[in-house]
């Protein structure tokens, strides 16, 4: 195995994890982390990429721009599982190979997002803030259980949350691009179009990678298809709900409540809807559980370990 290739880790996340750390540096002796602390720009992916052969990139921009100046890199190893932040195209076209598994994190986010079910429906998240502000507000909220979940986009963390809500007797409503029939009807998921779901739905979460069909798939437009008591709940990528019209919604009433985990801008700017008392908002923390961490980490180092092998078998 070709041992000396420069392998320079843009990802923070990756970076600031000792175990990982270790572990990539223990089949590879030419290693840099991303020692800035926080996501590197597009100028400074090109500085600190100019020399590498190998990136392990998280959310950073690969884009046409910053691969072009670098003609040494051969490999992309993706530490997570979107991949809308790398320009496929540009790498085909360059010769760069992408490593990247879909599905190492979708118990983590699947967690998150029944998680987020509960609490909006409970009242968990807001009774607890009013509560640390001195009042005793006794609002349960309703049942989940029994509830009418819609899904937007059946892919591996869609296919997890159905599994997840077997115990709550949900009714599960599912919307994709591709044709799921076969598998809807093995789970007893009702295939519907978006529109049929934004209106039946108690809650809808979407599970979609963010593509030009998904960017700004939530609007007014689409959120006033909503019963007045759903809620609405986001895991995926930020640009898929306009942030504005969810603003707009929750204080009108459109809605009942939503959940954010991501954000167009992270860390968010849009202070007046994170302080809204009927958002739950959390810092992109949905595949940041240990084990999804691991999971991630491991999986980007075995494709470049893999690369690696090949690279000395060529």
């Amino acid at each position: 195995m070709n041992s000396e290739l420069k392998i320079v880790v843009t990802s923070l996340s990756f970076s600031k994890n000792a175990t990982l750390m270790a572990e990539l540096k223990a089949s590879f002796s030419n290693v840099t982390a991303n020692a800035v602390g926080r996501n590197l720009t597009e100028s400074e992916l090109i500085t600190t990429l100019r020399d590498a052969d190998v990136a392990i990139v998280g959310t950073e921009p690969i884009s046409d721009a910053v691969l072009a100046p670098l003609p040494r890199l051969q490999l992309i190893s993706k530490y997570g599982v979107g991949l809308d932040n790398v320009d496929i195209e540009a790498c085909r076209r360059r010769g760069i190979a992408i490593g990247w598994t879909g599905g190492v994190n979708k118990t983590a986010v699947a967690e998150m997002a029944v998680a987020f079910m509960i609490s909006l429906c409970r009242n968990v998240a807001s009774t607890s803030s009013q509560l640390k502000s001195g009042v005793w507000n006794k609002n349960g909220g309703v049942q989940f259980a029994g509830k009418t979940v819609g899904i937007i986009g059946v892919g591996h963390i869609g296919k997890e949350l159905i599994r997840l809500l077997e115990p709550f007797h949900c009714r599960i409503l599912v919307n994709d691009i591709v044709d799921i029939t076969d598998y809807a009807r093995s789970v007893g998921a009702s295939v519907m179009s978006k529109d049929a779901l934004f209106s039946a739905a108690d809650i809808i979460t979407i599970h979609t990678p963010l593509t030009d069909l998904t960017r700004n798939l939530i609007t007014t437009t689409t959120l006033q298809k909503m019963k007045p008591t759903a809620f609405l709940i986001n895991t995926a990528r930020g640009e898929i709900v306009h942030l504005a019209d969810l603003h707009a919604a929750l204080t009108n009433g459109t809605i009942a409540g939503a959940a954010l985990d991501t954000y167009e801008i992270e860390p968010p700017v849009q202070f007046d809807l994170l302080q809204h008392p009927a958002l739950i908002c959390t810092p992109h923390i949905g595949a940041n559980s240990v084990e999804a961490v691991l999971a991630m980490g491991r999986s980007a180092i075995a494709h470049v370990v893999n690369f690696a092998r090949l690279d000395r078998l060529a």
